[in-house]
């Protein structure tokens, strides 16, 4: 006869056979972790533990894989919105970066293509500086055209004066 406590997580036998013959609480509380994670599967991968582990394993090492891809499918989303943002104001999105650098202005692309998205004339005012910078730093890629008017950057008030 055996006296199983879930809640002190103890066995007491009453025999030794019984004690050979059972594993203890660990492979119990083992099996019951890789139920909890097939709960939401179907059929047999749900309830018969030599098929569930290996679906768990299964899907834990496709986890793995996935947060990594995601990472990289963010990345391309968010330089995507800011190589569209950055076209609007008449550069690209190479000049933006490199502007941006020269200026120790350190957004990351996530906090940029936050920027352009929700505070459109914010984003403006970087592409802005970001342009005059370029242009001060002779970047090729930037017209003459695209020039703003209205920022005042170290560079620009030498030139001016």
């Amino acid at each position: 006869m055996v006296f199983i406590s879930y809640t002190k997580r103890i066995m007491v036998f009453s025999t030794a056979q019984l004690f050979i013959r059972c594993r203890g609480p660990d492979e119990f509380w083992r099996k019951r972790q890789i139920f909890k994670l097939a709960a939401h599967y179907i059929g047999r991968r749900r309830n018969c533990y030599s098929i569930a582990i290996r679906n768990v394993h299964r899907a834990l090492l496709k986890t793995t894989k996935g947060r990594s891809l995601k990472k990289a499918d963010m990345k391309e989303l968010w330089e995507t919105r800011l190589d569209g943002a950055s076209s609007e104001h008449g550069i690209t999105f190479k000049v933006l970066m490199e502007g941006l650098s020269r200026c120790n202005i350190l957004l990351n692309r996530k906090s940029l293509s936050t920027l352009a998205i929700w505070e459109p004339r914010t984003f403006k005012c970087l592409s802005n500086i970001a342009c005059a910078k370029a242009k001060v730093g002779g970047i090729k890629e930037v017209d003459n055209n695209s020039m703003p008017e209205t920022v005042m950057i170290k560079g620009l008030i030498d030139e001016l004066d």
